[in-house]
């Protein structure tokens, strides 16, 4: 555990003084979001948060290399997180492209793709799918395509999300430090080694996506741009799916010693990965359905995703983002929780906890309302 956190806090520190670096970059080469109809922005800001989370993601994992634990992990620990920095870099890439030129969406699309092709071909990939409560084996086609399809469709769920300052990157944050939490602990029910590429990965996710938010939060110094949504999204869907990959699926379907988690096990390893990003999976499902019935592109841009909801109902921008966090963390958690420990406790907790979340959504702002009227 104790190297995780120096894997951490390495993506941090890195992260945070980079960005500095590459808002100046993002000024000298004019990649900055000009105020827009649909923004919520009211100045120019300068993009390339991509690069620097991309420096704290690269720095981690070569600090990871030296440190005597991690070090002596197996070759697959390193080949997968390798894998997913080298295709990090290609997404981060046309992101980069897209921040100064503003590529069209097939382009990106190509680009997406071939990050997540990078990946598969480097042996990072779904090798089963459970359905029914059995596990079915795939084929190599079967899981290239399996694979590339979630790794395309979370960098485009935490894209469409980005939204609100800082409020894709702490999502993200939310999201990596659940995962890493259950990968460390079903590494240790079920006696396996601590070394695993989905925690290593995972720490250095979290510590980058913090190290970018003092430069990121609201009121902005600096966007992530798309070099850097995109960025963060691949990373988590590559962590989820080199798990699977690292663990049997017997272990994977199992609780709190070896005891079946009460809802739905056979399903929950594969639903874990998108219930940790439910709320900019279900925005970007909205928005294709609310664009496409419109006649319109579903990648065409609109000010109706669930973050602009928040604030025409009466939320301030920072509010808004902390209840995007909330809802983040109550589902990222909650899953982990009850993926890990069985009992109508776990189940009862969460709801208690969404009910109280929702409560606040549509309470506050008639509440402070009545405090200042």
């Amino acid at each position: 555990m104790r190297e995780y956190l120096v894997v951490f806090g390495i993506a941090l520190g890195v992260t945070y003084l980079l960005a500095s670096i590459a808002r100046q970059a993002a000024y000298r080469y004019g990649a900055v979001a000009r105020v827009r109809d649909r923004d919520v922005h009211a100045i120019p800001t300068p993009y390339f948060g991509g690069p620097a989370i991309l420096g704290g993601i690269l720095a981690a994992y070569l600090v990871a290399t030296h440190l005597p634990f991690l070090s002596l992990a197996d070759d697959g620990v390193f080949k997968d997180a390798r894998a997913v920095v080298l295709g990090g870099a290609v997404i981060c890439l046309v992101g980069i492209v897209d921040d100064l030129y503003e590529l069209d969406a097939l382009s990106k699309f190509a680009g997406q793709v071939l990050a997540g092709v990078i990946v598969v071909a480097q042996g990072v990939q779904f090798v089963y799918l459970p359905m029914y409560g059995n596990y079915i084996g795939l084929d190599q086609v079967q899981a290239m395509i399996f694979t590339v399809l979630l790794i395309v469709g979370t960098a485009n769920a935490v894209n469409f999300v980005d939204g609100l300052d800082g409020l894709a990157a702490g999502m993200v944050a939310i999201g990596a430090v659940a995962f890493f939490a259950y990968a460390f602990v079903l590494a240790v029910e079920n006696g396996e080694t601590r070394a695993i590429a989905a925690a290593l990965l995972t720490a250095a996710l979290a510590g980058a996506c913090i190290g970018i938010l003092p430069h990121n939060f609201f009121p902005a110094r600096m966007f992530i741009g798309d070099s850097g949504s995109m960025l963060i999204g691949f990373v988590l869907a590559c962590s989820s799916i080199s798990l699977t990959g690292q663990f049997p699926a017997t272990e994977l379907s199992e609780g709190i010693g070896g005891a079946e988690a009460s809802f739905l096990p056979a399903l929950l390893p594969l639903i874990l990965p998108f219930t940790i990003l439910l709320v900019p999976f279900v925005d970007l499902a909205l928005a294709v359905v609310r664009r496409t019935r419109a006649g319109r592109s579903p990648f065409s841009p609109d000010k109706m995703h669930i973050h602009h909801r928040l604030l025409e109902i009466g939320h301030s921008h920072r509010r808004a983002v902390l209840l995007m966090y909330t809802f983040a963390g109550l589902v990222a958690f909650g899953s982990v929780v009850i993926s890990l420990f069985s009992g109508w406790q776990s189940i009862a907790g969460f709801g208690a906890l969404a009910v109280l979340t929702i409560a606040a959504v549509f309470l506050l702002p008639k509440l402070e309302e009545k405090v200042w009227s």
